[in-house]
């Protein structure tokens, strides 16, 4: 059995442990990085709408960081939003402060009915600079 090369960001919330998930994992010179949502570092979700969605990209700029990769690195993005027909353009707002220039990466957009508290969550999948070890 192969040891996950997991990317723990410094300053971690508290649903890694609770929901006992990696927030990313290195492998064959990607990164996977897990849903973030817009969690405090106990876990409870930022309350309005726009900043729980700024604070779900501050979550991934700390683990896209602490991997040596930025935005502009990620190749393939997942957002999930709860009641999307009320929240995608607003979302949408935020996310073009975080999202750099063309090219974009592909991305999909998801609308489900609960996230744990949360309205808006995103996973990634960043191509690991040259430089860095893949674990395999």
């Amino acid at each position: 059995m192969s040891t996950r090369d997991v990317v723990m960001p410094a300053s971690r919330h508290a649903l890694y442990d609770l929901h006992r998930y990696s927030p990313a994992i290195r492998s064959n010179g990607l990164l996977f990085v897990s849903g973030q949502v817009g969690s405090r570092a106990d876990g409870s979700p930022e309350p309005e709408f726009d900043e729980q969605v700024r604070l779900a990209f501050r979550n991934l700029n700390a683990i896209l960081a602490e991997a040596g990769c930025s935005f502009g690195d990620v190749m393939d993005v997942t957002v999930f939003m709860v009641n999307p027909q009320d929240h995608f353009e607003r979302a949408w707002a935020v996310v073009a402060e975080y999202w750099g220039e063309a090219p974009y990466p592909t991305v999909t957009a998801v609308g489900v009915t609960w996230l744990a508290g949360f309205q808006f969550e995103i996973k990634v999948i960043a191509k690991l600079p040259e430089s860095q070890p893949a674990a395999v």
